[in-house]
């Protein structure tokens, strides 16, 4: 594989590292020659131990174009659209776009999709966590029957981002980057919606379909200076009336990223980061804990799992992944009809069949 990486941050240093780790070749391209000197001679080398030689480092103007398998933008959310669009006419097999997929105004969003489609080129996208082993457990564990009749799912996301911050210590705070501003994708809404992208997922694996209803309250931090939530509190209603709730912020510490699916007849728990280094998950009956089962993992480890997942959803041509971008649009969907909620004090209907445009968001 061949693979074009936008954005030499966090997730496009990741990136660049798992796919080394599979042995694909790697250009990471970004537009600030700070930054890809600041990946080969800082970041890179003091996560993963030493520089790659072999990974090509390009401003934007100046990157090879063309002959990718996968294009991958790992740039903030406001230009991840403009970036994909660009990557389409490269034609490569894929696209690979990180979360959140656009902002919560859906600019750009329909127009992209149709341009893939047109095209035959699959995009992905980044909610690399429901690749992980964990969550399959997990997902197998919600559709297996043993829960009994699905009553309720919760998802949290709770975590302080000074984690962020000291992972990028050239960013002096929020108000330096995109996570400052909730409408260019920042904030708790669209920084921790891993947490939102999971519940989707999880009520897919058992039936529950897509959200339909959504009811939200923010708590928005503003001080003339940033404009971003810092809890996003959802309450969630299916197509198929599967109900629950996804809690997402940037003040718990320590953190607490977990999910719990209540059935009639038990429980499964899932707990990413239960100890350093190990995700967990339990179920249980109606009175006791019956199983534990632990998934030894890194953050590295997310992206690995993710760029096989990509390839092995390439070779086998199969069209359901769970990374698909309808999967990233129907989160983008109901976080616009979060903001919107929680502007109107109102809940807010999805009509899918508008597409992925603002006119989809009806009031109830």
């Amino acid at each position: 594989m061949r693979v074009k990486i936008y954005g030499a941050g966090s997730i496009g240093n990741h990136l660049s590292h798992a796919a080394r780790l599979l042995d694909w070749s790697v250009d990471l391209c970004d537009l600030d020659q700070a930054a890809l000197d600041r990946t080969r001679l800082e970041i890179y080398p003091k996560r993963y131990g030493q520089w790659d030689q072999q990974i090509g480092l390009h401003k934007n103007d100046l990157a090879p174009i063309g002959g990718y398998d996968l294009i991958c933008v790992g740039t903030p959310p406001d230009s991840h659209i403009p970036l994909a669009m660009g990557a389409l006419e490269e034609r490569p097999r894929a696209i690979l776009v990180e979360k959140p997929f656009c902002t919560p105004s859906l600019d750009g969003a329909q127009e992209l999709f149709f341009a893939a489609r047109k095209l035959g080129i699959t995009i992905f996208t980044g909610y690399d966590h429901v690749v992980g082993e964990s969550s399959k457990k997990f997902g197998e564990i919600s559709r297996s029957g043993s829960l009994g009749m699905i009553e309720t799912l919760d998802v949290e996301f709770r975590e302080f981002w000074g984690g962020i911050f000291a992972a990028h210590p050239w960013l002096v705070g929020p108000s330096d980057t995109y996570l400052g501003y909730w409408e260019r994708g920042g904030g708790a809404s669209g920084e921790h919606s891993h947490a939102l992208n999971l519940w989707q997922h999880f009520a897919h694996e058992v039936g529950g379909g897509r959200v339909i209803e959504v009811q939200s309250m923010m708590d928005y931090f503003r001080d003339g200076k940033v404009n971003y939530d810092k809890c996003c509190l959802l309450n969630l209603r299916t197509e198929n009336g599967l109900t629950g709730r996804v809690v997402q912020d940037v003040v718990t510490n320590p953190p607490r990223k977990w999910a719990r699916i209540q059935g009639k007849d038990g429980y499964a728990e899932w707990h990413c980061g239960f100890k350093p280094g190990l995700d967990m998950v339990m179920e249980g009956g109606k009175s006791q804990c019956e199983g534990v089962y632990s998934f030894p993992k890194t953050r590295p480890d997310d992206f690995v799992a993710e760029l096989r997942h990509i390839e092995a959803m390439l070779e086998s041509n199969a069209a359901n992944s769970v990374l698909s971008i309808e999967r990233g649009l129907d989160t983008m969907l109901v976080l616009a009809a979060a903001h919107k909620s929680a502007k109107e004090k109102r809940n807010i209907a999805i009509d899918y069949s508008a597409g992925y445009v603002e006119a989809a968001l009806q009031y109830l």
